[in-house]
């Protein structure tokens, strides 16, 4: 039987959301294996002076944990 986890992070962006979600996969990437999906909960900007100045997205990772 697979056991799957499932973590929160936020990413963030200068150029859009799609490159935050992207960006949260990538550094998830590095330090968990076997990465099923990625659920996008919400998404944020940061504005300055009137404009938006970064794009952020809070995602919940699922990966699978490996039997030792």
């Amino acid at each position: 039987m697979a056991i799957v986890k499932v973590i929160e992070v936020i990413a963030s962006s200068e150029k859009s959301f799609d490159d935050a979600i992207k960006n949260a996969v990538k550094e998830v990437s590095k330090t968990i294996k076997n990465i099923d999906s990625v659920y996008v909960k919400d998404f944020k900007c940061h504005v300055k002076n009137g404009k938006v100045v970064s794009y952020g997205a809070i995602c919940k990772v699922s990966f699978r944990v490996e039997d030792r």
